[in-house]
């Protein structure tokens, strides 16, 4: 491919292309870098790769642009010994100061109490890493960026079906007839399921958006449904009542499948009242779901194993069992949980008229029943029997934070996963289909730490920092019932938090509950600014002090590659490298890049060097991990084991000789083995021989059907993707779920939630999916208060990281608060003016613009285009700061106090997400003569030492045509 630069004589030099993963954001492209003379002239997408098959959006082909960032930090920074946090007063160290530093720190407190100690991470990608170096250091308090992003997306669809989207599974849009996207950005996937979109619609697929904002995908959908926020539980329960009412479910799916025919004991007097009648039979007690239950037999009229050759279950009745235990099918009881959930009932609710609740729902119901595919596949389920075909309902969905940043997310999501169940549509042709290493026993196997014993001196914790809990004694308390982490996930008042609670890191060090820590690791989180909730009072946090002049948080460490909002509070900043400028994987053992048929990783291959003093951030961990003589990173004699990151990538396995490592392909001593096999000395070189990325195809018996598929279950076991090759049932009724309900009404023996909480637990851990309004509405005046308050990511931008680049500041210099010409008219402002937004936790100045494609109750804007005065590099007169605004301003952290607690924090009761959905605001004119810019403001961050001014002679020449970026 010829440069598009070299028609300019000046600049003539040498050219190279190399291949890398991009993976800026979460999408994760393969892309070609194109050099010229050791400077990035051009970037775009690499054709033979698997994900976006050389699709490239904005963000990619702009990633020029970040990479010579005036924002970027290039040396090691310690804050001066008289100056305060906040005021970006640094004096550059060398790195072994600052190991040095962090050795002596942290060498410290793990010898003395390892959870004074906190590792909090963003969007990293590398989850596998970091969770490694926590659970060696012995600390609990670890977590990455899921619980403010989406974990409710996660938990709610895995405790449900195994898997869940994006990166774990996803709508098979080649083989659907009807997609149906629900609360999803334009940027999550963006490229692949642009792709998949686009060739969908070709073939004449039928594409409906229930979204109450049409942009991104939805302006292309056939159909844009607006609804209200956080009313998409109400929708999809009224959905599926009509679907059940009119008999348009998939019968033999939910028989063979789910635990639909499963009797569950239907007595409120008794302590197992909710709970599966099993029959006695050994069972190994583990992390699946042992099929010891029961149905009702059609023809014996009476109880039977399930799975039984020739049963013929019954999905609905109430039956008693030989002992006299009154019994129902767990579909019964779903059936009677939806008869409230009509569409009358939810047409007010969610703004969505009951005739069109009534047809989408006869829509998907006949789509799934009457345009079934079959595939001529052979396969053989868990039960031993043989399969001709693969057959498949062609209704896909979509889904991602519209739904799952809400605190009623977590039900609502559940509720999907049961619609998409009743409609048949699990790994199945045109419907929701699995990517390794899901799906994954209901819940998964990993468990979090049972008590504060599992935190010791100088010892690894017992236990993984993050997992998932199936009943009271996985959690993470103490003898009380309260708290171990500093996050308080896993405990009663979050108890699925299986991603933790970043959003609660910094107020609860700063307020010492449930105790005070020491040091405070962020990496890739800009919690002073668009990663947190109300941003001014966490800034406040930042620099609080004791009475004795110390600080709360005692000492803040930030790396990061850009001089980001909180960077200017941290005591010692680490420069990260760019995703140029490093090795990286995208691991199997992580959040890889799969597809439908089979496993993909892939690896990211520096095409540049590190600038300045810049270090990734792997490579602090594995020189920390060195120096601190953790296990895994250590020999048996205490020397090192590891070279760097990329030797440890090499030779890491999950446990001695399993062949298991960071990376699936290329391993054995010649790179002939795959998934499984000892180290590979030449593994990277293999990598780039193959454009960064291996896939592994599955055989076509095993790419559908893997809840049930025998050949892949023994095929995942065989390969550490499960640890047993046991059935996936699919769970529209959640005895984990009962089992902490049972524990709340004082049923269970054990471990009980604390006083306050039962009611709380008693009423969220409902093992059926059901509707309730957020919980901030109901502290919430909403007379006065009418609007619901959004935020969206552009797809040209990912987060801060990109709205500060010179090209993409193109596209979006400032963001607007959008929307309804009718509430504009109401109150008496037009298109373009200053108004206020206003919450009952604060407010923000802003401009506004009228737009049709915006629910009329609803408003909303980009998320993170506003900036900090001075931050990322930029003037402090930049559009970003003058214009641009943070709605996260009018966010509310914590709840107000209510029997339940005190300090409860503002998300979902059951995974602990972050509600950043349900805010409450009302919009009215900025009075004449106010000044024409966003509040509030901060006081302007200088320029750090190392922040280059001076550009490329590409980057001028560049910079001559395409505009310059603020600096």
């Amino acid at each position: 491919m010829q440069d598009p630069a070299s028609h300019s004589d000046s600049l003539v030099g040498r050219v190279e292309v190399k291949e890398t993963t991009c993976y800026m954001c979460a999408c994760r492209c393969g892309i070609r870098v194109h050099l010229r003379d050791g400077e990035v002239r051009y970037i775009d997408g690499n054709p033979n790769h698997p994900l976006n098959k050389g699709v490239i959006c904005a963000k990619g082909s702009s990633g020029i642009m970040k990479q010579y960032s005036p924002g970027r930090l290039t040396q090691p920074l310690r804050r001066k010994a008289n100056a305060e946090r906040g005021e970006s007063a640094f004096e550059v160290i060398s790195w072994d100061e600052a190991f040095n530093m962090l050795e002596e720190r942290l060498a410290k407190l793990r010898a003395e109490d390892p959870k004074k100690f906190a590792l909090f991470t963003g969007r990293d990608q590398m989850q596998a890493l970091t969770g490694l170096f926590a659970k060696q250091y012995g600390t609990p308090n670890y977590a990455a960026h899921g619980g403010f992003c989406s974990v409710n997306m996660a938990a709610g669809l895995i405790y449900t079906i195994g898997g869940s989207f994006w990166e774990f599974g996803g709508p098979d849009l080649e083989r659907a007839k009807l997609f149906v996207m629900i609360g999803t950005a334009e940027d999550h996937h963006s490229n692949p399921l642009k792709i998949a979109i686009s060739e969908f619609k070709r073939r004449g697929g039928r594409f409906i958006s229930i979204n109450p904002v049409r942009t991104g995908y939805s302006a292309i959908a056939d159909e844009w449904v607006p609804i209200k926020p956080g009313t998409d539980g109400a929708l999809i329960l009224a959905i599926t009542r009509e679907i059940l009412d009119k008999g348009l479910f998939d019968r033999d799916f939910l028989v063979r499948y789910t635990n639909a025919a499963e009797l569950v004991i239907d007595d409120p007097s008794r302590d197992d009242h909710g709970l599966f009648y099993r029959a006695e039979m050994h069972v190994e007690p583990d992390c699946f779901d042992p099929q010891n239950k029961l149905w009702w037999d059609r023809d014996i009229d009476g109880p039977i194993s399930t799975h039984t050759p020739g049963v013929d279950p019954r999905l609905m009745g109430r039956y008693v069992l030989p002992d006299g235990t009154p019994v129902k099918p767990s579909f019964q009881l779903l059936k009677e949980r939806l008869e409230q959930y009509t569409p009358e009932w939810a047409a007010p609710i969610t703004g969505i008229p009951a005739d069109t609740i009534r047809r989408l729902a006869h829509e998907m119901g006949v789509t799934a029943r009457d345009q079934k595919i079959e595939l001529p596949i052979k396969w053989t389920d868990c039960w031993d029997d043989e399969h001709e075909s693969v057959t498949g309902n062609p209704v896909a969905f979509h889904a991602m934070r519209g739904l799952a940043a809400h605190s009623n997310g977590f039900q609502t999501i559940r509720a999907l996963g049961v619609l998409m169940t009743v409609l048949g549509t699990i790994d199945r042709p045109g419907g929701f289909r699995h990517k390794a290493p899901y799906p994954r026993p209901i819940p998964p196997c990993p468990k979090p730490p049972h008590g504060p014993e599992a935190v010791q001196p100088n010892t690894p914790l017992d236990g993984m920092p993050l997992g998932w809990p199936s009943k009271p004694e996985d959690l993470f308390v103490d003898a009380e019932g309260e708290a171990v982490r500093l996050d308080k996930a896993f405990s009663w008042e979050y108890p699925l938090s299986v991603h933790g609670l970043m959003h609660n890191v910094i107020t609860n060090a700063w307020r010492g509950d449930p105790y005070p820590i020491d040091t405070l690791f962020l990496f890739m989180a800009n919690m002073a600014w668009n990663s947190t909730m109300n941003t001014v009072e966490v800034r406040k946090m930042l620099v609080d002090k004791h009475p004795n002049g110390e600080y709360k948080i005692p000492f803040l460490v930030v790396c990061d590659t850009f001089a980001s909002e909180t960077v200017a509070f941290a005591d010692l900043v680490l420069p990260d490298t760019s995703y140029l400028e490093r090795h990286d994987v995208l691991s199997m053992l992580d959040r890889p890049i799969s597809e439908f048929d089979g496993p993909v990783d892939s690896v990211r291959i520096p095409v540049l060097p590190p600038k300045g003093e810049c270090k990734p951030f792997q490579e602090v961990l594995v020189e920390l991990g060195s120096r601190l003589k953790l296990p895994a990173f250590t020999n048996a004699d205490g020397s090192r084991k590891y070279r760097n990151y990329p030797d440890f990538i090499v030779n890491y396995e999950t446990s001695p000789g399993s062949g298991i490592g960071f990376l699936a392909g290329w391993r054995g001593k010649g790179g002939d083995q795959f998934l499984k096999g000892e180290p590979n000395p030449h593994q990277w070189e293999m990598y780039a021989q193959n454009g960064c990325v291996f896939h592994y195809e599955l055989p076509r018996s095993y790419q559908y059907m893997r809840n049930w598929n025998k050949g892949y279950l023994h095929w995942a076991r065989a390969h550490g993707m499960i640890r047993y090759a046991e059935p996936i049932t699919l769970h529209l009724y959640s005895e984990v779920l009962q089992r902490f309900r049972l524990a709340a009404q004082g049923k269970r023996p054990g471990r009980r939630p604390p006083e306050r909480l039962r009611r709380r637990v008693e009423t969220y851990f409902d093992p059926l999916p059901f509707y309730y309004e957020p919980l901030e509405s109901r502290f919430t005046d909403t007379q006065r208060y009418p609007l619901n308050a959004l935020t969206q990511r552009p797809m040209a931008m990912y987060h801060s990281w990109d709205s500060q680049n010179a090209w993409l500041r193109q596209i979006h210099s400032h963001n607007y608060l959008f929307l309804s010409p009718k509430v504009g008219l109401a109150q008496g402002f037009d298109d373009g003016d200053w108004v206020w937004v206003e919450s009952p936790h604060g407010k923000v100045r802003c401009m506004c613009r009228f737009s049709e494609a915006v629910e009329p109750g609803t408003v909303w804007t980009w998320n993170a285009i506003g900036k900090g005065a001075g931050a990322w590099g930029l003037a402090p007169n930049a559009d970003e700061a003058r214009k641009g605004f943070l709605l996260n301003h009018v966010i509310s952290e914590e709840l107000p106090a209510h029997e339940a607690g005190e300090h409860l924090s503002n998300s979902d009761p059951v995974t602990g997400q972050a509600a950043w959905f349900d805010v409450r605001v009302r919009v009215y004119k900025a009075e004449a003569g106010e000044p024409e810019v966003t509040s509030p403001q901060f006081k302007p961050m200088p320029r750090l030492p190392g922040q280059e001014k001076k550009r490329g002679k590409w980057q001028a020449y560049v910079a001559g045509i395409f505009g310059k970026q603020a600096s």
